[in-house]
């Protein structure tokens, strides 16, 4: 008597793995970083010369600014940001650098959730990059410590991994808190730096 066939398992779908770009697409990537690097340092550059007693006649509000600002500014995607002029002013201004840092990192983290929701969207967004296909293995292999030390260092590598980390479905608040204590350890540090340097540009 014939039996019937068992039925197949169906193969579960295969994650999503981006192809190694051309040698062009490598060039035109590498240049689109150094252009966003540059183009953050020359921010940086410009709102640190800007004088002291503009950001000593706001007072209290200066806190209030450098949040604002911090929190716009890193809310964009593959952007030149000021957020670390902004921190450098206020350290430069003699506002408090530890607290400073700790607005400027709430904010700054805050500011990172845009990143994770393009990627949970499903958004293929820079997708096809080496750069992705490089920081997509790091946060697959040491999750929420990469998202904690790309935010800790002053490079646009995190708005990738905010792209990583929401695509392979991380948990929110794993990343919220990784992001804002990198980025609070990292404008401490600025705020710091600007209010050091205070005295050379007096």
């Amino acid at each position: 008597m014939h039996q019937p066939d068992e039925p197949q398992p169906v193969p579960s779908a295969l994650p999503y793995t981006p192809e190694p770009p051309a040698p062009s697409h490598r060039l035109r990537d590498a240049g689109n970083l150094l252009l966003m690097v540059a183009g953050t340092l020359l921010l940086t550059l410009a709102m640190f010369l800007v004088p002291i007693d503009t950001v000593e006649r706001l007072g209290s509000f200066g806190y209030v600014g450098v949040f604002v600002l911090t929190l716009l500014a890193s809310a964009t995607i593959f952007l030149p940001s000021p957020a670390l002029g902004a921190a450098l002013l206020a350290g430069k201004a003699g506002l408090n650098p530890w607290l400073v840092g700790l607005l400027s990192g709430v904010a700054a983290g805050l500011g990172e959730i845009t990143g994770y929701l393009v990627g949970r969207s499903g958004s293929d967004l820079a997708m096809s990059t080496r750069l992705y296909a490089r920081v997509e293995g790091w946060v697959r292999q040491w999750g929420v410590l990469t998202v904690f030390i790309l935010a800790a260092i002053p490079s646009p590598i995190i708005d990738v991994a905010g792209l990583a980390a929401g695509a392979m479905r991380m948990p929110f608040y794993k990343y919220l808190i990784a992001c804002i204590l990198g980025k609070t350890v990292r404008f401490i540090v600025v705020a710091w730096v600007g209010y050091w340097l205070a005295p050379v540009f007096e």
